[in-house]
């Protein structure tokens, strides 16, 4: 099976009761990698906690597109460990026209040349808005990646892919071998968070998903789970163990 990660983010609330707790819990679910966020404000517990329980952190999310100093992320991941730094949102406002998007994308270029200085990689995770947002006729995500460098790398939220209105397969393709990572996730394609479910058992066609990015580290994700959600997370975790060859 490729290789699997799981987003801190899904059990958000449970980090209440320690890092170690949950990031332990999620290892003896099976998970080798978890993808932190914000990592670079408590760097040393995150190294802490990976040293107790052997996780390690392929990649990570941290807001630094609008960031004042990006190195100090940066520096932070290279300690860590964290190979990939994946930028998590860019507003909606901030997609609306083609000046907008290639002034992202410029942004993203040269954060991503900062990266490279530390041996890293930098890249953008998408929400569903840069895809139903459409500059011409195309979404507007397909226009940010026409302006980036080739060391520029993609996570991209198949369910959030799908939920803007996009084929999430078929953009997978498009984007070939800059998508380093994908977000696993199901539910309904209607936003609704509460109704999440544990991949295989909503909308989201996740075989075809699997199938297009065959190369790209699989980060099981909940924006929401109505259950326990480290059962949500098993599940998930067990349906890709049957089903991604």
């Amino acid at each position: 099976m490729p290789t699997t990660s799981v987003q801190l983010y899904s059990v958000r609330d449970e980090l209440a009761d320690g890092l170690e707790s949950a990031v332990a819990r999620l290892a003896e679910i099976g998970f080798a990698h978890v993808e932190p966020y914000a990592f670079h404000l408590d760097t040393e517990e995150y190294r802490r906690v990976f040293a107790a329980t052997g996780v390690t952190a392929p990649s990570g999310h941290a807001p630094v597109i609008d960031a004042q100093a990006p190195e100090e992320i940066f520096d932070a991941a290279a300690e860590l460990g964290v190979a990939t730094v994946i930028d998590p949102l860019v507003p909606a406002e901030r997609w609306q026209t083609a000046d907008q998007v290639a002034g992202l994308a410029e942004r993203v270029n040269r954060l991503a040349e900062l990266a490279a200085e530390r041996g890293l990689e930098f890249g953008y995770h998408n929400h569903a808005w840069e895809l139903s947002t459409r500059i011409g006729d195309r979404h507007a995500l397909e226009v940010f990646v026409e302006h980036l460098e080739p060391r520029v790398v993609l996570e991209v939220d198949t369910y959030w892919a799908g939920v803007g209105g996009a084929d999430a397969a078929a953009l997978l393709r498009a984007f070939g071998d800059r998508v380093r990572l994908i977000h696993v996730k199901d539910g309904t394609l209607d936003g609704d968070v509460t109704r999440q479910r544990p991949a295989g058992e909503g909308e989201v066609d996740v075989r075809a998903v699997l199938e297009a990015a065959p190369g790209a580290i699989r980060v099981v994700e909940f924006d929401a789970y109505a259950g326990d959600v480290f059962d949500g997370i098993a599940r998930s975790l067990a349906w890709l163990g049957e089903n991604d060859r």
